[in-house]
């Protein structure tokens, strides 16, 4: 078509008939979610990710106008939920679980039958938390001098909530830092392994706050420091392990909602604008200061962009401490 022939209907049509293929993705999209929303939790019940999607499952249900459904696929840190969700085709089922099974288990386990970098797109870092190191009282540790001191005067156990997760990568930081060793004891998530510790089974445990922290308040297991950078807000008296004699030293985690590379732009959008106000109710926001999660809530791009800084972090953390598993 020359210049000369182009009309001005011609262009109308030309231009209704672009904006037309434009708006019809852009209406497909807006209009998700078209069937139930599955949210595949890849720990155990009662793990942080756990409490938060069961917790905001009622506000995401009635602004999606679709039933969402928490569904527990626990095993190998995360990855059998995360192949679950790989495996799923109708743009609705969701990943959640620790930024560990996308920061650590790439560099730790051997055979992973996908890439967490490549095939998942981050929907958004949904609340920050950090590792407590508790022993049963009868353990007779006080502080991570004393943990420490015990460790390297005879072999001393600690539980987490499974190989490569949060807890036990905590511990093997500490252990490099201050180059002493613990026997691992891992466990199906840290429920079970709080119950251990509780029961005086294991001595020792490094698992999440939330889970292990009414305990602390019980006076049933003694907290001796936490992870992350600054103390919980409901345990002030409670170190940092950098405050206790290992400076340097910092593990915090977030809790992650991801979904399968291909999900269109505008279905994890709208899903991170629903999370995070979801999130930011106060009902909420109260339960989870009560649980020392911090919530995020930040965008696909910022929860990449972390994620992309933590994956080099902890690579280098697994290399020092030598971490493979099948």
């Amino acid at each position: 078509m020359t210049p000369r022939s182009f009309r001005p209907a011609s262009a109308l049509a030309l231009l209704g008939a672009v904006l037309c293929g434009a708006a019809a993705p852009a209406l497909a999209d807006q209009a998700w979610p078209t069937r139930p929303v599955r949210i595949v939790v890849a720990f155990p019940p009662g793990a942080p990710g756990d409490i938060i999607a069961r917790l905001i499952q009622p506000t995401l249900q009635k602004a999606l106008g679709q039933p969402v459904v928490v569904d527990n696929k626990p095993g190998a840190g995360g990855n059998i939920g995360m192949q679950e969700v790989l495996r799923a085709t109708d743009g609705h089922t969701v990943l959640v679980g620790p930024d560990t099974m996308f920061t650590i288990n790439p560099h730790v386990y051997r055979k992973l039958a996908f890439n967490p970098a490549s095939d998942f797109v981050p929907v958004t870092q949904m609340a920050a938390f950090s590792q407590e190191l508790v022993c049963h009282p009868k353990a007779g540790v006080r502080s991570v001098q004393e943990l420490l001191a015990a460790a390297r005067a005879k072999s001393l156990d600690y539980a987490s909530g499974g190989p490569g997760v949060p807890g036990h990568m905590a511990m093997e930081l500490l252990s490099a830092k201050a180059k002493v060793q613990m026997q691992h004891i891992a466990y199906k998530g840290p429920a079970p392994a709080m119950q251990d510790v509780l029961g005086g089974v294991i001595p020792c445990g490094f698992l999440a706050s939330p889970t292990v922290g009414p305990f602390v308040k019980e006076g049933k297991l003694v907290a001796l420091a936490v992870s992350g950078a600054q103390r919980l807000r409901s345990q002030p008296n409670v170190p940092t392990i950098a405050e206790s004699g290992v400076p340097g030293y910092e593990a915090g985690f977030t809790e992650m909602m991801a979904m399968p590379r291909g999900t269109p732009a505008a279905a994890v959008n709208r899903l991170q604008t629903e999370v995070a106000r979801a999130l930011s109710g106060a009902e909420v926001r109260e339960r989870l200061a009560t649980l020392d999660l911090e919530p995020v809530a930040n965008t696909p791009a910022q929860a990449a962009a972390r994620l992309r800084a933590e994956n080099g972090r902890w690579g280098e953390v697994a290399g020092l401490i030598n971490l493979r598993l099948d």
